[in-house]
């Protein structure tokens, strides 16, 4: 390799794959449903925080459906999510995470994946290959890095997808992580999250290059996405994780979307401009992936009341879980015996993969 070369070079001449051709109609009735659950879940999530059942505040991801749902369904089940973020639930429900541990998980009860120790959005099964989130982010790439130098070490077909804030890129280990990722060729995905506001910190006052372009820095290639537009967001990623599997590195997928609602339920979101979020609005992601679906002819009937009910007799189910015994409060504080691997019971629901182990 001469000095003007870059290792990447060669990774960016592979033609992408469009979602057309590798999504069928299951995929996406699936798709359409689990970003309803994910609005679906929030909303009742909101209602419990606001009856007091669910302490500290509540976050949601309204408006960024399309981009976990889609993100997260282009994976093999022994790939890592590290991390879903305060909008991504949708992750945890492709993978499989039981919907009444969430609940008991919000509402402090004794669960299966938090032991009642946390709350709200910190939380992950590990079993299902999804790695909890901590606030300081972007810690979580430097997470995601570690974990695809693993995977790169062992000689697996696995890769690693982080999601990040524009914000988050204002800080010194999403650089790191960028370095490191490019240096070593490792097999990381990560998703910018690029809806617009850090908080409450418009672009123009957080950098004066985009992070897009900034990735050219390291070396990494950058694929811009509507990420409202849940099949382009899915179609992105696979072609991500097809190179990062062949040994062809990082990719940075930028996802433009908008935060519809405050940073949390304890914020009115006064700072935001009303013109901007009656623009995107008119773009919401389930609105319209739901109307395209049904002018290609797909049933649609009954997804909602399927989804209602299935939240319904989760938050039953929560309810009637006793709160976490505090006398078990440092139970787990340190790993005893074994750890257990990551990803052991993961699923993936995409048809391609399904067809390929039938």
């Amino acid at each position: 390799m001469s000095a003007t070369e870059h290792p990447l070079d060669e990774a960016r001449g592979d033609v992408p794959v469009d979602a057309a051709s590798l999504l069928d109609d299951n995929d996406r009735v699936g798709l359409l449903a689990h970003m309803e659950l994910m609005r679906a879940v929030e909303q009742q999530g909101d209602t419990l925080y606001k009856q007091g059942r669910i302490p500290g505040s509540f976050y949601d991801g309204r408006g960024q459906e399309a981009i976990s749902v889609g993100a997260t369904w282009a994976l093999d089940s022994a790939d890592a999510v590290c991390s879903p973020l305060i909008r991504d639930l949708g992750a945890h429900l492709v993978r499989g995470t039981d919907l009444t541990e969430i609940f008991r998980h919000y509402m402090g009860r004794e669960n299966a994946i938090s032991r009642g120790r946390e709350g709200n959005v910190h939380f992950g099964d590990r079993r299902l290959g999804v790695v909890g989130m901590v606030s300081m982010l972007p810690d979580m790439m430097v997470v995601a890095t570690g974990l695809a130098t693993a995977f790169k070490l062992r000689g697996e077909q696995r890769c690693a997808l982080s999601f990040f804030g524009d914000g988050a890129t204002s800080r010194g280990d999403w650089h790191e992580a960028m370095n490191w990722a490019a240096v070593d060729r490792l097999p990381v995905i990560f998703v910018l999250e690029d809806n617009q506001l850090a908080y409450s910190t418009r672009q123009d006052r957080q950098f004066a290059v985009h992070p897009r372009e900034r990735a050219a820095g390291y070396g990494i290639p950058a694929v811009s996405v509507d990420g409202n537009d849940v099949e382009e967001v899915f179609a992105a990623t696979w072609n991500a994780r097809a190179r990062a599997v062949a040994g062809g590195g990082p990719t940075m997928i930028v996802a433009t979307s908008m935060r519809m609602h405050g940073h949390g339920a304890h914020d009115d979101a006064r700072y935001v401009d009303p013109a901007l979020l009656e623009y995107w609005r008119g773009r919401d992601p389930i609105e319209r992936y739901r109307e395209a679906l049904t002018e290609r002819g797909i049933d649609l009937t009954g997804i909602a009341e399927r989804t209602a009910e299935r939240i319904a007799a989760a938050v039953d189910a929560a309810l009637a879980t006793p709160m976490a015994d505090p006398a078990t409060v440092l139970d787990g504080v340190f790993c005893e015996g074994e750890p257990e691997p990551l990803g052991i019971a993961g699923v993936a629901p995409w048809s391609g993969y399904r067809k390929a182990a039938a």
